[in-house]
């Protein structure tokens, strides 16, 4: 599983707007890892923000 599938995974689980910090704690990745990939997820719309620095898969 690569580290996108991971944190659409995550997410999925929590059914909750996470933070990065918040993902990488559940997720067991690191932080690096995460704040790489979600740059990626959030400009090809697979993550989006429903409040400040708290994101959740898009619909």
């Amino acid at each position: 599983m690569d580290v996108k599938e991971k944190i659409l995974e995550v997410l999925k689980k929590e059914g909750e707007p996470l933070s990065a910090g918040k993902i990488t704690e559940l997720s067991g990745l690191e932080r690096k890892e995460v704040d790489k990939a979600m740059k990626v997820m959030k400009e090809d719309g697979s993550i989006v923000s429903p409040k400040r620095c708290y994101w959740e898969p898009a619909p």
